[in-house]
């Protein structure tokens, strides 16, 4: 196995333990992950970086950490570089700007959390705590027909060839994806997509002011205008062979455990091929 797919198959792996809220604390504690996540924003792979970034942003989501993140040397600057680079996907520098505006106002969130505590009643919950980023957003949607990890793979090849998707999540036990998509892009255009795999069907969901969830069909016979993504890295493979130990890793409540021991073996990785 050559020493990139090493890093393809770790990094993958980082990313999808981090999308469980169990393991965030712990990838974070590890250490040796949160310092190779920070290498990882500097492979010349744009497939590496990409993911490593996604993993970053779920790291970010829990407020705990967010603080260590900030003062762990070198991300606020991989973070930078990756914005600045002129080589860098426009949807990986829109994703690095977003995790640096949550790291960027760490020091300030305790000041502040008295005061945001009687607005927080009042927000609903989003799976992206950055919504002060008016240039993204949060679309939840309902898939019928995603039943498994090939139909998953297919949603996901569908999501990624849209211009203005960011990042996505599965939640396989309720059928659901969150997505975090440009402003500017519509949710029935993340429709249209999954819709043309003629083998799943998309509904946005969504929640009226008394908080009940709803779940809206899109308009039947329309398709909206499908921007197709040029200049961003093909989404990482899921690597679920031969077991189906590494899905439950990421969505069954309870993984920390599953988890620890890839976390071990990603860290040895880690510290035996970037560090020097």
């Amino acid at each position: 196995m050559s020493a990139e797919l090493d890093a393809l198959t770790v990094v993958n792996q980082l990313r999808d333990l981090a999308a469980d809220p169990l393991n965030r604390r712990a990838i974070v504690e590890d250490q040796g992950c949160l310092p190779g996540l920070i290498l990882f924003l500097d492979h010349p792979n744009p497939q590496v970086v990409y993911s490593a970034l996604l993993a970053v942003r779920y790291l970010a989501e829990c407020r705990a950490n967010r603080e260590k993140m900030k003062g762990e040397l070198g991300m606020m600057l991989s973070l930078q570089n990756v914005m600045q680079k002129s080589t860098s996907p426009g949807e990986t520098k829109l994703l690095a700007s977003e995790i640096y505006e949550i790291l960027q106002l760490a020091g300030k969130e305790e000041a502040e959390q008295a005061e945001a505590a009687a607005a927080s009643c009042q927000r609903k919950a989003q799976f992206f705590l950055g919504s002060n980023n008016k240039r993204a957003k949060t679309v939840v949607l309902h898939i019928d027909g995603l039943d498994d990890s090939a139909r998953r793979s297919l949603c996901e090849a569908a999501l990624l060839k849209i211009r203005g998707v960011i990042s996505f999540t599965f939640q396989m036990a309720v059928k659901r994806c969150v997505v975090r998509i440009r402003s500017d892009l519509t949710a029935e255009a993340l429709g249209t997509a999954i819709n043309s795999t003629k083998v799943m069907i998309a509904q946005q969901v969504v929640r009226t002011e008394g908080g009940e969830e709803l779940i809206l069909p899109f308009q039947e016979g329309s398709e909206a205008l499908v921007e197709e993504n040029t200049d961003i890295p093909d989404y990482l493979p899921e690597e679920e062979s031969p077991s189906e130990e590494q899905d439950k890793a990421v969505t069954r409540v309870g993984s920390i455990t599953d988890g620890m021991g890839w976390l071990n073996t990603a860290a040895n990785f880690l510290t035996r091929s970037f560090y020097w």
